[in-house]
Parts: structure tokens; C-alpha cells; sequence
């Protein structure tokens, strides 16, 4: 009798625990089933009526993989168009109300919106960045940033090339209270330039299309610098949409690693072009900023969590909270997430395809 009721119990332990475990799986089934769209803000423009996606994004939304395969998952994805006079207000603002589950854009945005308490990191590394420029008018003797002190310099506050521009008046042994700053998006300091309203503008490739346009003249750019002075954006999430959807960011991060690898092959180069032109700039744009950069077209798109970008942001915090934009220390270890970004890579056999780089110098 003890043994039928021993051999009962231990057999409705097993019904129990063979309950739990189907229950379980119907619990991760709902779990994964509850997301059925995934929203990413991007930088886009409007060109003649229609809609452009810009960078990786556009890539990703030509090759089409991530639609297809998150629709297999019964997920919709949904692109969030972001102008690029007001990335970092809007997408911050976006993560903040949870109207989006991840986005594509820059540094300094993404260290204010940690700092204030809204978490997210970054799945996949966004290459080695971008250049920026300082812009004159065309008739200025200036010819260096010392020339220009004391002058006025349009410069958009919080966005990430205002880092860039930091490290630059620094080197040369100044401060920005030694010039006259404009807080001008984009679009108003082009138009402030042109009108004679400042000196200089700080400003991306389109530095090109002012000089073609007889209102600017390039005197400096991070084309002469090292490559850690380069401005930098990333695929970032919201930490707790990765938390709960892990095998959803996989997808996300995996198509994002496969634009870039697609990117980075020289055999489509040319087609980069043409799908990158949504924006509207001249193709000959796009020419002169890639070219003679010091660093290669492959390396150029590595989403690799290396010393570059480690440093950078640890940089970007430094400088943040020097500049007063954030009101306490960030550690800038909690914003990285590179499992995905590994499992991609793994994934699609690329482990060995991009090379780490080391910085030229160490954040003190």
C-alpha cells in the first residue's frame, strides 16, 4: 500500500510537471505571438512626393529579408520616418513613449536619452561613421578654425557631430565660448550661411552641395583627422523590447549585419549609390565623400563592437557631462548588447570578415 501510494504520488508529480512544462510553452508561444509589429525610426527624406529611406535602413528595406522573414514570424515591419532637421528630439521622444521598438541614429542623442533614464543599446554598430565638415562663405579669408574666433558658427547643439566639432576646437587650443554659436538645425544653418547671417556652419557631406552652389567653401573635415573623430550612429533598441523579444531583435540585428555586408563588397558599390540617393543628393555627393577617406570601403562598414566604438562613446559621455548636456556620470558599458551582433555574424559565417580596430588614443 505504501508503495502504490508512493508510485501515485511520484506519478502525479510527473502529470504536474508535465502540465507546467506544456503550460510553459503555450506561455512563450503568447509571448512571442504578442509582438506583431516592430516599428524602426530611420532618417528619411522626401524627394518628389515620395519617401526615402537613409543608410542601412534603406539597404535593409531594398533587400527585403527582414520583411519576409518577420512576416514568417507573423510580425509586420513598420519603417518610422524621422526628417533629419530633428533626429535626436523625435526619436528620443519616441523611445521615451514607447512609440518605437528601435532606431537608426546617432551618439550624443542616444547618451542624453540614457542618461535621463530612458535605456537602450545599441545591437549593431554602425561602421566606422561619418565625416563632418566646417563650411565657410566663399569670399572668407578664414582658413582655419582660429581664423574664425570670435566669429559666428552655426552648430546644432545635441546632435553628434557637435562632439566632433569639440574635439576639433579643443585641438587647437580653444573654447566654445571663443566663438558666437547659432543653435541651427541642418536646413536653417545652410540658409544662415548662404544668407551672410554666420561665418561658418557645421554640417555633413551636404558641405559638398553648398560649395557646388557657390555658398560655401570646405576648410576643414575629420577627412584629416584620425578616424575615431568621425561621427557615429547605430541600430539601437529599447532594452526592454530586446529583453522580451530576443528572438525578434536576432532578426532585426542579422538583417542589419547582412545590408552591411552587402554594403561593403566594392562589386556594389555603384548600386550603394543609387539606392543611397534617395535622399536627393547628387550622386557625385556620396563620390567625394567616400573618397580618399583613410580607411578601406569594407572596413568602412564593420559592426563590429570594437576599440572605436567602445572609445567613442566612453568619449561621448566624458564630453556630455563636461558640457553639462547630461546631469550625471553614464556608464557607458550597460549600453552595448553585441550578442546579438555575434550570433549574427555566426550566423552568416562572417566572423572573420571584419577586422577589430584599436583607437588611436585611450579616453583617460
Amino acid at each position: 500500500m505504501i508503495f502504490n501510494i508512493k508510485k501515485n504520488i511520484s506519478l502525479a508529480g510527473f502529470f504536474l510537471a508535465a502540465i507546467s512544462f506544456v503550460f510553459g510553452l503555450l506561455t512563450d508561444v503568447q509571448a512571442a505571438d504578442s509582438v506583431k509589429e516592430v516599428r524602426i525610426a530611420t532618417v528619411a527624406y522626401n524627394v518628389n512626393g515620395k519617401i526615402g529611406l537613409n543608410g542601412s535602413a534603406a539597404i535593409v528595406e531594398k533587400q527585403g529579408w527582414l520583411k519576409d522573414e518577420l512576416a514568417r514570424q507573423g510580425v509586420k515591419l513598420t519603417w518610422v520616418p524621422v526628417t533629419a532637421q530633428s533626429v535626436g528630439v523625435t526619436i528620443n521622444e519616441a523611445f521615451a513613449n514607447n512609440s518605437i521598438d528601435f532606431a537608426g541614429y546617432g551618439d550624443l542623442p542616444s547618451v542624453i536619452l540614457n542618461s535621463g533614464g530612458v535605456e537602450t543599446r545599441i545591437v549593431v554598430p554602425g561602421g566606422r561613421g561619418n565625416n563632418v565638415y566646417l563650411v565657410v562663405s566663399p569670399n572668407s579669408t578664414a582658413k582655419s578654425l582660429a581664423d574664425l574666433k570670435g566669429k559666428r558658427i552655426a552648430l546644432h547643439r545635441g546632435r553628434p557631430w557637435e562632439i566632433t566639432f569639440a574635439r576639433y576646437v579643443e585641438s587647437n587650443g580653444l573654447k566654445f565660448s571663443d566663438f558666437k554659436i547659432s543653435n541651427l538645425n541642418p536646413g536653417a544653418g545652410a540658409a544662415a550661411l548662404a544668407a551672410g547671417n554666420v561665418d561658418a556652419f557645421v554640417t555633413l557631406s551636404d558641405a559638398y552641395q553648398l560649395e557646388d552652389k557657390k555658398v560655401g567653401k570646405i576648410i576643414w573635415s575629420t577627412k584629416a583627422s584620425t578616424q575615431d573623430w568621425k561621427m557615429r550612429a547605430e541600430l539601437w533598441g529599447a532594452k526592454d523590447f530586446i529583453a522580451k523579444n530576443p528572438a525578434i531583435t536576432q532578426t532585426v540585428a542579422t538583417a542589419y549585419v547582412k545590408a552591411a555586408h552587402w554594403t561593403s563588397q566594392p562589386a556594389n558599390f555603384n548600386e550603394y549609390l543609387k539606392i543611397a540617393n534617395q535622399n536627393g543628393q547628387p550622386e557625385d555627393v556620396f563620390r567625394r565623400e567616400y573618397a580618399n577617406d583613410s580607411t578601406t570601403w569594407q572596413s568602412r562598414w564593420s559592426p563590429l563592437f570594437d576599440d572605436l566604438v567602445l572609445d567613442h562613446y566612453a568619449n561621448a559621455a566624458q564630453y556630455s557631462r563636461k558640457a553639462n548636456l547630461i546631469r550625471k556620470d553614464l556608464n557607458v558599458s550597460q549600453l552595448f548588447e553585441p550578442r546579438f551582433l555575434n550570433a549574427a555574424l555566426k550566423t552568416l559565417k562572417l566572423e572573420d570578415y571584419w577586422q577589430p580596430r584599436k583607437t588611436a588614443s585611450k579616453v583617460s
